[in-house]
């Protein structure tokens, strides 16, 4: 047993320092990896491209409203209304007039006229067996 307070003074203090070294240590850990998985969540969401104007279909996720296995979960479309800051959207509806909703609850809607440029890709005639181009 070391009766000298002095020296047991000093150990212990290096000893809580150590400690907090290693505290500090876990932190930046701690730290660095909640960073790298925010930044790999965030790069899986996908942005919506939705505006004021366009149509949009619904998530319903109220199991018991759609007891066939088959049927669909989403209902609309719905016009976009208004935007929110945040993801909310409201939506309007012949039905049931206007109405707020989360943004993670709503995807774009094509109809046949809204489905964006396309693209077409013309082929030649078939070139005879065993030759190359």
């Amino acid at each position: 047993m070391n009766f000298d307070f002095d020296a047991a003074g000093e150990v212990r203090f290096l000893k809580m320092n150590e400690l907090e070294e290693l505290r500090m240590e876990a932190y930046e850990s701690s730290k660095i990896y909640k960073d790298q998985m925010k930044k790999w969540h965030d790069g899986k969401i996908m942005k919506k491209d939705v505006s004021l104007g366009d149509l949009v279909l619904l998530f319903n996720s109220k199991v018991k409203v759609f007891p066939g296995k088959l049927k669909s979960r989403w209902s609309g479309p719905f016009k976009v209304m208004q935007i929110f800051p945040y993801g909310a959207f409201e939506l309007w509806s012949e039905e049931g007039g206007t109405f707020r909703v989360n943004g993670q609850r709503v995807k774009r809607y094509y109809d046949g006229d809204n489905k964006g440029p396309v693209e077409v890709l013309y082929l030649g005639e078939p070139l005879p067996e065993g030759e190359t181009n």
